[in-house]
């Protein structure tokens, strides 16, 4: 990476620390209630490519032990040397090393199979997956998807713009837990969880 580079690179959160801490107690609260709309709040200087909340929230998740697999549009964007910049991260062609993704909403996404999905006794060794999605909102009984599962009382709707149909459909047919891949789908920002735990069913 050159000079040049290097100083066209936007700051990360003034304060690692706090900043960090911030994103991460939003990203286990949509964890922990799938479905539910969480903002994440931030003040770094994100890329120009893909969604200010998805760059956060991987800003405070990746360190330099982490491999990290980009969509075409981000990897050849300015998100790259960002986030590989700010967190040591190692960037990686083959979905199938990577233990996270990001995926910009323009881009097509790899099949979900293509990501590791841990097994029955590494369960942890699966991946995590954050995609842009256009808008987020909260469903009702007529409209949007149901969601099941631990960290939902009994069933929750959401509705999610612009994800692609496949990949709604891959996220039904997922691996039996506990393998599978976590999800997280951000607008610019908020974000939504979902675990591998939730049970999804979409809308007719």
């Amino acid at each position: 990476m050159s000079t040049h580079d290097l100083s066209a690179i936007g700051a990360g959160f003034s304060d690692l620390a706090l900043g960090s801490q911030a994103v991460f107690r939003a990203a286990l609260e949509a964890l922990s209630h799938p479905g539910r709309i969480v903002d994440l709040p931030h003040d770094a200087q994100v890329p120009s490519r893909g969604h200010a909340a998805s760059a956060a929230l991987l800003l405070a998740l990746l360190d330099p032990d982490c491999k990290l697999w980009l969509s075409p549009s981000l990897a050849a964007s300015d998100a790259a040397a960002w986030l590989r910049f700010h967190s040591g991260c190692t960037l990686v062609d083959d979905p199938a090393q990577a233990q996270f993704a990001w995926i910009a909403s323009s881009d097509e996404a790899p099949a979900l199979e293509r990501f590791a999905q841990g097994t029955d006794v590494a369960p942890e060794q699966s991946a995590t997956c954050v995609v842009d999605v256009p808008s987020l909102a909260d469903g009702d009984d007529n409209e949007g998807w149901t969601l099941r599962g631990p960290g939902i009382r009994t069933q929750t709707r959401l509705c999610v713009d612009g994800l692609p149909s496949d990949m709604a459909h891959r996220l039904v047919a997922q691996a039996a837990f506990p393998r599978g891949v976590d999800l997280f789908l951000a607008t610019q920002h908020q974000i939504v969880g979902l675990p591998r735990t939730t049970h999804i069913e979409l809308e007719d």
